[in-house]
């Protein structure tokens, strides 16, 4: 079943960095308001604790079977912890970076859990979009949509900076998961943002939201705990959007502050010690993270008034434990990096507004560095607003960052941005061509043979095949760099022939480079991304056969078609990024 056609209920899964979720509305909630989607309310620490969505977090026992996801795999292994029971179980939390940091993605490789344990990531990634599935399936049941499984779209987010592999790997991920690949779709986090706030009922815009009207240019801020998606789209006749240019943007999502308050406390107390109480605290370390997640959300973008946060007193217990007789109020008080910014009492540590605000600096610089570029290029001249989405966006401190980097710009912030993306997916899964063009983030192509031209190619690379005198590893252009292009219109076709009569398989290798016009797979600034892996047992023919490969770049995913040069038959053709 493909999006659009006759399912039942669209469903949609954000697997977010920090915080994971889903939601859902049938085709009749949609008809009679596109807003009218339906989310479920996550409980922690005995329901002290609700949010809209819950932890990314995966638990699993020592036999390294699926436990439990979320607040609860939290909570549980706390609970172990405290009890000194956790060894052998594998717990991992914010794991989703490793497909935006990892260089070369396979489906075979590791990832670590808490306390350096490896496990299949594959495995970890199913489990969890596993979990939400079958979590969604029965909130659905409960709220009197008993809807069958082959009645389902389903919306996977996924960030539009992400590589070609990594959507691969979230999509194999969703399938090994038990969600079908012809009811599955990847949804970009910032057009979906679009795609909610393009919806809302007309009763309840704001000034604001006039912005979507024909001919509008604005820009997307989607800022997560992992990464910073920043796109630039216009409005087209009939509501389409179009994007501008490129998705751009990194990692410096709200994780980054985290990391600075980590590396503050290290200099504050020591590496070794913040090290042991890694290893030997954990549950005050999830405690603590947990704490800090919440606290970071209330800093203020001004006044002098000093920031107060709980930290576990076996932070202190562990600085005694390894500097015996010394007095850790004191050591700050005399340490002149510190001494007028920082107290530390029991389990109380204030900080100055100054000094809890540059926990944030990195990650705002980034930010706003790389809007201010992105506002400078000609492409995308005459934005009049930015929208910011995601939970990052709440904060005030971004906010205030925002308006000081482009104040001509006026500032979107929607109710719930850490929802936008979420109910925008389902809204994606029933109207799925929302988005008319998008712009090639890379030049891509494929390795092929062209005729050696002395003097101009590589005598490295010159072969004496079965056709001539070849030049090996040439650059063959499918898609530039900027290229506008249409969703579902397939590129120019090339054509492609076997190098031996006996030939079966023909493997075409997928590169793509930061360049426009790149020579060589081997240029600096060209990756292998795959290949494409087309069945051909007939070999009748001999070396007359071969096949015109043509690719589409215009949706979430790239797509490909192959066809036999000599009967005009669509082979079976597939990109495999992970291969």
């Amino acid at each position: 079943m493909a999006a659009g056609t006759s399912h039942l209920l669209s469903a949609a899964i954000d697997f977010g960095t920090t915080f994971s979720g889903y939601a859902f509305s049938t085709t009749n909630d949609f008809k009679s308001s596109p807003q009218n989607v339906a989310s479920v309310t996550w409980s922690a620490g005995s329901g002290c604790l609700q949010s809209l969505k819950t932890s990314t977090c995966v638990l699993f026992d020592q036999n390294g079977d699926f436990h439990s996801f979320g607040f609860e795999a939290e909570d549980k292994y706390s609970d172990l912890a405290y009890d000194n029971l956790h060894k052998g179980w594998y717990y991992f939390r914010r794991f989703k970076m490793i497909l935006y940091q990892q260089k070369e993605l396979n489906r075979t490789f590791h990832i670590k859990s808490l306390d350096g344990k490896t496990m299949s990531a594959m495995k970890v990634f199913s489990s969890a979009i596993g979990y939400l599935k079958d979590h969604l399936i029965n909130t659905c049941k409960l709220r009197g949509a008993d809807v069958r499984m082959d009645e389902i779209i389903w919306e996977l987010t996924v960030p539009a900076i992400w590589s070609d592999p990594a959507k691969q790997f979230m999509r194999e991920a969703a399938l090994e998961a038990g969600i079908p690949n012809n009811q599955l779709q990847l949804s970009l986090e910032p057009e979906a943002a679009s795609l909610y706030c393009k919806h809302l009922p007309v009763n309840v815009k704001s000034d604001q939201f006039t912005v979507f009207k024909s001919g509008y240019r604005y820009m997307v801020l989607d800022a997560g705990g992992g990464t910073i998606d920043i796109t630039v789209h216009e409005v087209e006749p009939g509501g389409t959007l179009r994007e501008l240019y490129k998705a751009n943007g990194g990692d410096w999502g709200g994780t980054n502050v985290d990391l600075e308050f980590e590396r503050l406390l290290a200099d504050l107390l020591g590496s070794k010690v913040f090290e042991d109480f890694r290893k030997e605290c954990v549950p005050d370390l999830l405690e603590m993270y947990r704490s800090f997640e919440v606290k970071k959300r209330s800093i203020q973008a001004t006044g002098d008034d000093k920031v107060t946060f709980t930290v576990p007193i076996n932070l202190q217990e562990t600085f005694k434990r390894l500097n015996p007789g010394a007095d850790l109020g004191k050591m700050i008080e005399n340490n002149p990096k510190y001494s007028r910014d920082v107290t530390w009492r029991g389990d109380k540590l204030r900080m100055s507004a100054n000094l809890t605000r540059s926990l944030f600096k990195t990650s705002l610089d980034n930010i706003t560095g790389q809007v201010k570029m992105l506002l400078r290029l000609p492409e995308v001249s005459g934005v009049g607003a930015i929208l910011m989405v995601g939970g990052y966006s709440e904060c005030p401190l971004l906010q205030n960052a925002i308006k000081n980097a482009c104040p001509n710009l006026r500032r979107i912030v929607p109710g719930d941005a850490g929802l936008v993306v979420l109910k925008g997916a389902v809204i994606n899964g029933h109207t799925p061509a929302t988005i008319s063009e998008r712009v090639c983030k890379y030049t891509y192509g494929v390795r092929c043979r062209r005729t050696f031209i002395e003097g101009f190619h590589k005598e490295e690379y010159k072969i004496n095949s079965v056709r001539g005198i070849k030049c090996n590893n040439i650059f063959e252009v499918h898609a530039r760099i900027g290229d506008l292009v249409k969703i579902g219109q397939a590129c120019q076709p090339f054509r492609h022939v076997v190098v031996s009569e006996k030939q079966k398989i023909m493997k075409i290798r997928i590169f793509a480079s930061d360049e426009k016009e790149p020579i060589y797979v081997t240029d600096g600034g060209c990756q292998k991304l795959g290949a494409i892996v087309i069945d051909m047992p007939d070999i009748t023919n001999g070396l007359k056969r071969g096949n015109t490969v043509s690719m589409t770049f215009g949706g979430t995913e790239i797509e490909v078609n192959a066809v036999d040069i000599e009967t005009g038959r669509k082979h079976r053709a597939f990109f495999d990024f992970l291969g």
